[in-house]
């Protein structure tokens, strides 16, 4: 049951930033940077420094996508920090499937919103832009504005990521 003590920390951290990002849209630094400090601190008293170096690459794989993605303003930077902040304490495996999970789940839902109040092919088009514009030639390469992006808070979809990666990884935790 030990080893399932930083799932049950990681996901009541979501949690708390979930709740924190539905009602203000924002994921504060007193949230997030604790935890960011003080898992590789506690890995290092508990299991030596050989954990706390795994906690810091942990966070600084977990966050370093999601950093790109807000240096072109495709996430809030509390996302980052709490991607990052996840990845200290369960470790680069089960942040990055945490994150995968969370951003697969979010693309399905903002599919969904569309095809159901049209615009999917819009979508679909701006996300293939989105993707391809770095790979294509500069006479071919389409702007994308901001106002033909579809917005999403993430902090609920991470919350679901981690809480499926945990389930996968210890059923026992949900029985």
């Amino acid at each position: 049951m030990t080893d399932a003590i930083p799932y049950v920390i990681a996901v009541g951290l979501a949690a708390a930033a979930a709740v924190s990002d539905w009602r203000g849209g924002r994921i504060p630094n007193w949230l997030t940077l604790p935890p960011l400090v003080a898992a590789p601190a506690a890995f290092l008293v508990l299991g030596g420094p050989y954990a706390a170096l795994a906690s810091l690459l942990g966070a600084f794989v977990c966050g370093l996508g999601p950093y790109l993605l807000f240096r072109k303003n495709a996430i809030g930077g509390g996302d980052v920090k709490l991607l990052a902040a996840i990845g200290a304490i369960v470790g680069l495996s089960v942040g990055l499937e945490g994150q995968l999970l969370a951003f697969l789940v979010a693309g399905f839902y903002a599919l969904a919103c569309r095809a159901f109040g049209g615009g999917l092919l819009r979508i679909l088009s701006n996300t293939f832009y989105l993707a391809a514009n770095p790979f294509l030639p500069y006479h071919w390469r389409r702007d994308l504005q901001p106002q033909q992006m579809t917005s999403l808070r993430l902090g609920g979809f991470i919350l679901l990521g981690l809480c499926m990666s945990a389930a996968l990884r210890h059923p026992q935790l949900w029985s």
